[in-house]
Parts: C-alpha cells; sequence; structure tokens
C-alpha cells in the first residue's frame, strides 16, 4: 500500500450541489486508477445518506465529513450564486487536520481528465497557493489589477482548483486580514472569496498553464482565436492534454442552454458513474 499514490482532496459546497460533486469526484477517481484519494468535505448540510452516497458511487475513496462554525464568517457577503461555502477554502488550514502539509482544493463544478500528480507534488518554494487564471483578454487582466490593487507580476487566479501550502499558511496567514479586508470591502467584491485571495495572495501563488488545470470555454475560444486555422485545439487535444475542464460561470453542462465544446467530458463522466451504480 505504501507504494500507492495518495490525494487529500478538499471540497466545500452546500447539498446543492451534491450531483455535480459526485460526477467531479467519480472523474477523479477514474483520472488516476492505481491512486486513492481522502476526500475531506466542508459543509454544513450534508447528511449521513449523502455521505453513504457518495461513498457507493465513488471508489477507493475515504470521505471525511469537516463541519465549519458559522461564526466564522459572520458578515461576509453571500448570496444563491455565492453561498457561505465558498468561503471555506480561505480558512482551509485552520480547521483542517494538523497533519496534513498540503492539499488540492478542487471546486465541484469541473472534470478530471488525467491525473493531477506533477501537480499534487508542486514544489511550493515559499508559495502558499499554486493555481490558475480563467481570464484570457488584456482588457480584464487591466480591469482586476487596478480594482484590487494587484502587483504588475501578479495574474488573477481562479480559486476553482488550487494547491494549498497547509504547513506555511498556518505559519503566515492570519485570519484577522482576510475578515478585515471583508468588512472593508464587502460592498465591492464581484467574485468574494477569489477577490480575496487575490488581494491577499497573489503574490504568494504559483500560476498554472489554464489549458492544463483550468480549461473553461470561454478559456479555450479565446485562445482558439489566436490560433492558425490548422494548430485550434478541439475535443481530442483536450481529451489528451488537458487535466481540468472548469465550467465556470453560468454556462453549466447540466443546465438546458449549454454552449460549447467540453460538456461532452461531463455528460461522459455523468453516464459512466450512473452505469457504475
Amino acid at each position: 500500500m505504501s507504494n500507492i499514490f495518495h490525494y487529500n482532496i478538499l471540497v466545500t459546497l452546500d447539498r446543492n450541489y451534491l450531483k455535480v460533486l459526485s460526477v467531479m469526484l467519480y472523474s477523479l477517481s477514474q483520472s488516476d486508477p492505481d491512486a486513492v484519494f481522502t476526500v475531506y468535505v466542508a459543509n454544513n448540510s450534508l447528511t449521513e445518506d449523502d455521505f453513504s452516497s457518495l461513498r457507493t458511487l465513488i471508489p477507493r475513496t475515504e470521505f471525511v465529513d469537516v463541519r465549519v462554525c458559522d461564526e466564522l464568517l459572520s458578515g461576509a457577503p453571500i448570496s444563491d450564486r455565492y453561498p457561505k461555502e465558498m468561503y471555506f477554502r480561505l480558512f482551509a488550514a485552520q480547521y483542517l487536520p494538523q497533519e496534513l502539509d498540503r492539499i488540492l482544493y478542487l471546486d465541484p463544478d469541473l472534470v478530471i481528465l488525467n491525473d493531477l500528480r506533477g501537480l499534487y507534488s508542486i514544489d511550493f518554494q515559499n508559495h502558499l497557493f499554486a493555481a490558475s487564471s480563467h481570464i484570457e483578454s488584456t482588457f480584464f487582466k487591466n480591469f482586476n489589477r487596478h480594482r484590487l490593487h494587484l502587483s504588475k507580476e501578479a495574474r488573477y487566479i481562479n480559486s476553482g482548483v488550487m494547491m494549498l501550502n497547509l504547513s506555511l499558511l498556518r505559519k503566515e496567514q492570519h485570519p484577522q486580514e482576510i475578515y478585515d479586508f471583508i468588512n472593508e470591502h464587502k460592498t465591492s467584491l464581484l467574485l468574494p472569496d477569489q477577490d480575496i485571495l487575490n488581494a491577499l495572495y497573489a503574490d504568494r501563488t504559483i500560476f498554472l498553464d489554464p489549458l492544463i488545470y483550468n480549461l473553461g470555454e470561454k478559456y479555450l475560444r479565446l485562445k482558439n482565436l489566436h490560433l492558425p486555422k490548422g494548430e485550434k485545439l478541439g475535443t481530442d487535444w483536450v481529451r489528451n492534454h488537458t487535466a481540468v475542464v472548469h465550467y465556470y460561470g453560468r454556462n453549466k453542462p447540466w443546465k438546458e442552454g449549454y454552449h460549447g465544446k467540453l460538456g461532452i467530458f461531463y455528460q461522459e463522466f455523468l453516464h459512466d458513474m450512473e452505469s457504475f451504480s
């Protein structure tokens, strides 16, 4: 058993995303058939039946029910689209077991096509996070840089796929700094938890290739606009090279009216998972 690769995974959600989470975790298990997973589920709403369902659907996986105190986020801006659970990743180092030195955070609204061993084993050096962007246009890069006062070297990161350096976060992250930032800026945050991560930690984040670790429809479309006709990236390229497809924004393949090429991967994993069960 010692030679088997082991991932520690963090997810945060409410019950509304349980089915989507199931597909994501199933795709994760299929992306690396020789690995085992411990999934820490930070939540305040899942039941024991929910966890039983997950254990039935997802092979080689241990689930840990992590309850996060509501007091932790008193006063933070929330909405139907941005529930309080999205903030849980900000404080992961505070409530996860002390013996964990690193963990991979994954949003529910993505699928894993290829193994993540290289990402999971990343050398943090003196960084707190490793993450990708979802923004390609110069306008939005500059817009986010100005509104969040980012340095010229910083890239606006997407918080949906992140390696967390838990051992260093415990030493250097100050929760009060997060509370203060929320209280000072909560009326102007567009993507609340993500804006906080960028404003406070963009300069302490290793930037990952979005084509590999955070590929969404908009990013793929904009990338292809600048490639010659014979070099445009299609679903075969994505299947062979991309590790993480992320359905960020409102364009979701489990909803009516989905537009794009990447929904095929979600539908394939959903079909396989339902056949497996």
